[in-house]
């Protein structure tokens, strides 16, 4: 008898979550996603400022 109330789960328990292990790799991947859009910006901003001061000196 006393195997059998060891046996029954409690209604607060969780089951441990598998998914932790997938949502470590997506935020990974979007901090990698970030990161790599940054640098685009920052490339991208750095070369419209370099055209920008080419014109200026062409008048």
């Amino acid at each position: 008898m006393y195997e059998r109330v060891m046996e029954q789960k409690t209604p607060g328990t969780k089951p441990p979550k598998k998914p932790l292990a997938r949502e470590d790799r997506l935020k990974a991947a979007l901090k990698a996603n970030m990161a790599r859009r940054k640098a685009q910006a920052k490339a991208r901003s750095g070369q419209e400022n370099a055209s920008e001061n080419n014109d200026e000196g062409q008048d």
